[in-house]
């Protein structure tokens, strides 16, 4: 396909859980949804339920730890559409060997940070320039209410005990991604939020999570559809804007 009139869609780590909610909501609104996951037979059947509901989805190969497949769907993405209009940064991964800073095991912060952090960096970089050539595109990044500083100083916060120094620290480094991009960007079109989604049943959680994934995929998704006079560089969740 060469170029398109619908509104271009990357959503990485969307073949489950919240970037799934994600993906399906954005082809309901009517745009052309490339559904990013690193396990090829996971993402084009998660594409494939999409599409059998009449959503113009479909799959594309994105590792953040496999800098190849990067390019390869930004070489991709430019061949068939010449632009990107959204880009979710949703893939993210935890470790069971995270934990408090006296005691995390050091490999697992570094997995966590190489993923959560240093590969949404490096898919970031990679798709800038087609997000430069859409009209007024949008960058997501989902981030958490672990990643913000004062509420992790706050001793009576109710998630005060989840000290998951990897985990934690990578979604603060996304927002300080999410400021400096922002910023950085502030004489374009292109608008750079964070959002933390809630506490979302997923694999993630091994499903405890209070909220719905329909109800995870709602602020993500007001974010990409945001209109010329939204913000930019902010931190939200479904309450308005979240403490960094």
């Amino acid at each position: 396909m060469q170029g398109s009139s619908k509104k271009i869609a990357l959503i990485t780590g969307a073949n489950k859980g919240i970037g799934f909610g994600i993906a399906r909501e954005l082809g309901k609104a009517g745009m052309s949804v490339l559904l990013g996951a690193r396990n090829a037979g996971l993402g084009e059947e998660a594409a494939t339920k999409l599409r059998s509901e009449n959503l113009d989805v479909r799959f594309i190969q994105v590792d953040l730890v496999r800098p190849e497949t990067i390019q390869a769907a930004a070489a991709s993405i430019a061949a068939q559409f010449q632009r990107l209009d959204v880009l979710i940064n949703n893939a993210a991964i935890a470790d069971q060997a995270d934990g408090p800073p006296s005691t995390a095991d050091l490999n697992s912060v570094q997995r966590i940070m190489e993923t959560n952090f240093l590969g949404t960096l490096a898919i970031t970089q990679a798709m800038l320039p087609l997000l430069r050539k859409a009209d007024a595109a949008r960058i997501v990044n989902l981030s958490s209410g672990l990643g913000s500083l004062k509420k992790n100083g706050d001793p009576n916060w109710g998630f005060a005990s989840y000290k998951l120094i990897g985990y934690c620290a990578s979604k603060a480094a996304l927002n300080m991604l999410t400021v400096q991009l922002a910023y950085e960007l502030r004489d374009t079109t292109i608008k750079v939020n964070s959002v933390s989604p809630g506490f979302v049943a997923t694999d993630m959680n091994q499903h405890r999570g209070t909220k719905t994934v329909e109800e995870g995929a709602a602020g993500p998704v007001r974010l990409a559809l945001l209109p010329p006079d939204g913000p930019t560089g902010s931190f939200f969740d479904e309450n308005g804007p979240h403490p960094w």
